[in-house]
């Protein structure tokens, strides 16, 4: 497992998407399930910053682990409680004037990975993302 503390800012997203990169081309990940667990970490880390830690700057760490053809993204933050995963899907079926505002994000995040975890402990959101990558 490698890991990334890195200030919460959309400014750092280059450089976190660059560490999975790393590591992702490390393991001969797939182009698309690459660029799927981009995305994701793109819309998970961009949240983080733009809603975790209110006007206040916190950090971020971001843990990825490859083992048996899955690899495993964790985000870290000690920022306000929020689980992902309780929020209701978006209607897809309406049109996008119909829809409500929000949650579109993280249910691309939940449709393109295998499997999304959340739990609050020890004063820390941590969220696992697992897609299989061969």
């Amino acid at each position: 497992m490698k890991e990334l503390t890195i200030e919460a800012k959309v400014d750092n997203l280059g450089e976190v998407t660059a560490f999975v990169d790393e590591i992702l081309e490390a393991a001969d990940c797939s182009m698309k399930a690459q660029m799927q667990i981009d995305v994701a970490v793109e819309e998970l880390f961009v949240n983080v910053s733009n809603y975790a830690y209110g006007d206040s700057v916190g950090d971020v760490t971001i843990r990825v682990s490859v083992e048996d053809g899955n690899a495993a993204i964790t985000l870290i933050d000690s920022g306000v409680p929020y689980d992902p995963l309780k929020k209701p899907d978006p209607d897809i079926t309406l049109s996008a004037q119909e829809r409500a505002i929000g949650g579109l994000g993280i249910f691309m995040v939940k449709k393109s990975m295998d499997k999304m975890e959340y739990e609050y402990t020890d004063g820390k959101n941590v969220l696992t993302i697992t897609k299989k990558i061969s």
